[in-house]
């Protein structure tokens, strides 16, 4: 029962309605309960027992659990289907080519079978789909010696060379399920690690180098992993090098449009790290070469990326200065429905951002209303990096609005939940500014004394203003401009120009 109803949960409200279509469709028989059943798992959490009694008026019976396994294979034949449906197009199209060439082939027709697989080998080989690209090689040569314009050798040497691509994707997926393995230790253990030498470790082992045999895929899938740690530790300056080095090195690859999703990934990456580490004209140019990229191949990928662009661009332009033109450009969007809800929300906590600096904290928390999802939610969405910069935004913004009961009652969650974590990834620090801004609340005075002001600069010494996290620096503004009684917003950008 457990499985069933896990299964459904995580239908849309949508695909519930198309799921009951395709009972209605395929039942033969009026009196079929898997409707009935499903609509009682999908809406009531009924026990097993009190569910056959609704259906069966008897507490157990065979019929129930006859109707229950029914039930799980309609939903993973719907579940297959649906996904089919949603499948690349090009990659059905390919695996039409190869069934289509097999029968052409059984019947003898080896020229019109080859020619079809030749168009599928040319649309696999364009879209690096190995496997699929190892199966037509393996029929053409199954049939050579009926057909020997197909030029047998070529072929061995062909599927060879398609082999070792293969092997390196593999050895490339290895690579990327250890990386992660190792994240989860920065994560949840508070282990720090040097990511760029244990990266260029793991690659040695494996002998793979970074260079233009790879794909963009795979590239991609190893700097996401470097992505994500840079976003759990703050240390983007970390990244940077091998970020940069890698793409450049993929970009001397002849046919840089195989595989585009990829490609403007990574250059999405490039723009974010550039960002973080207050690099905002070099941000700003990967930002273009991401919008020249979403209009290739008919703009195929501009919807799946817009609002990660818009992002990181409303970021550069309000931290060089141009606040207005960033709320103009971010709020054009907040509103907008849209199937990336990670980005939505970063847009949505942005623009809370944006008008908190700005000092219009009315506006601040109209837009901090709309976030009234739970914490477990939001982690689940958007991860508990942002939940963690909501948390510590609002906290500011009650202190702004003077809302005593608010501010109280967020805080002690806010130590609760998160204290543990912060301590474990070597954040402390945002635990010690909280402290810093309890003060200031409960005894405003304060902050502007020598010592307040002595311990704030001791407790926020940074190694290097250049290595520090743009975020970091955007709320310890907030506690400088209190102690100094200066503009918020002036001040960070005067701490980033530092």
């Amino acid at each position: 029962m457990i499985a069933l109803k896990s299964i459904i949960d995580t239908l849309t409200i949508e695909e519930q309605q198309k799921f009951v279509n395709y009972l209605q469709q395929k039942n033969k028989r009026k009196d079929t309960k898997n409707i009935q059943l499903f609509k009682v798992l999908a809406y009531s959490n009924d026990d097993s027992k009190n569910i056959c009694v609704q259906l069966y008026k008897v507490e157990n019976c065979n019929a129930y659990h006859a109707l229950r396994k029914r039930l799980f294979q309609s939903l993973i034949d719907f579940t297959a289907n649906k996904n089919l449906e949603d499948e690349s197009s090009i990659d059905i199209q390919v695996i039409k080519y190869i069934l289509a060439s097999r029968t052409f082939l059984l019947q003898k027709k080896y020229e019109i079978a080859y020619k079809v697989l030749d168009k599928a080998e040319r649309l696999a080989d364009e879209h690096l789909m190995f496997p699929i690209l190892n199966e037509i090689y393996h029929t053409k040569i199954q049939y050579a010696s009926n057909y020997p314009k197909a030029g047998l050798d070529d072929l061995i040497a062909k599927q060879k060379e398609n082999q070792k691509k293969h092997q390196l994707e593999d050895e490339l997926n290895i690579v990327y399920a250890k990386l992660k393995s190792m994240l989860n230790d920065v994560t949840y253990e508070g282990t720090v690690i040097d990511f760029e030498l244990e990266l260029e470790h793991l690659l040695k082992v494996h002998h793979i180098e970074i260079n233009t045999s790879l794909s963009f895929k795979s590239l991609y899938q190893i700097l996401a992993i470097a992505n994500i740690s840079a976003l759990v530790t703050n240390k983007y300056y970390s990244i940077e090098s091998f970020v940069m080095k890698s793409y450049d090195i993929l970009k001397q690859k002849k046919e840089t449009d195989k595989q585009l999703f990829y490609q403007i990934e990574i250059v999405y990456i490039i723009a974010n790290t550039l960002f973080r580490n207050k690099k905002f004209e070099a941000s700003t140019r990967y930002i273009d070469e991401m919008e020249q990229l979403m209009q290739l191949k008919k703009r195929a990928y501009y919807k799946p990326f817009i609002l990660k662009k818009t992002l990181v661009k409303a970021l550069n332009l309000n931290y060089s200065n141009e606040q207005d033109d960033a709320i103009t450009l971010i709020e054009s969007f907040t509103n907008k429905k849209h199937e990336d809800t990670e980005t939505l929300l970063d847009l949505q906590l942005t623009c809370f951002m944006f008008y908190f600096q700005k000092g219009d904290f009315t506006k601040a928390k109209s837009i901090s209303s709309k976030f009234y999802h739970t914490d477990r939610w939001y982690k689940e969405k958007a991860g508990i990096d942002w939940v963690i910069k909501k948390n510590v935004a609002e906290l500011l913004l009650y202190i702004e609005l003077q809302e005593d009961d608010l501010f109280y009652s967020r805080l002690k969650s806010f130590r609760r939940r998160y204290s543990s974590y912060l301590k474990q990834i070597g954040q402390s620090r945002i635990l010690t500014f909280i402290k810093f801004a309890e003060q200031y609340y409960i005894k405003p005075e304060s902050i502007g004394t020598p010592e307040f002001l002595n311990k704030l600069e001791l407790t926020f010494e940074w190694t290097t203003i250049n290595k520090e996290d743009i975020f970091i620096i955007s709320f310890y503004a907030w506690l400088k401009s209190k102690a100094e009684k200066q503009n918020i917003f002036q001040i960070t950008l005067r701490l980033i120009k530092m």
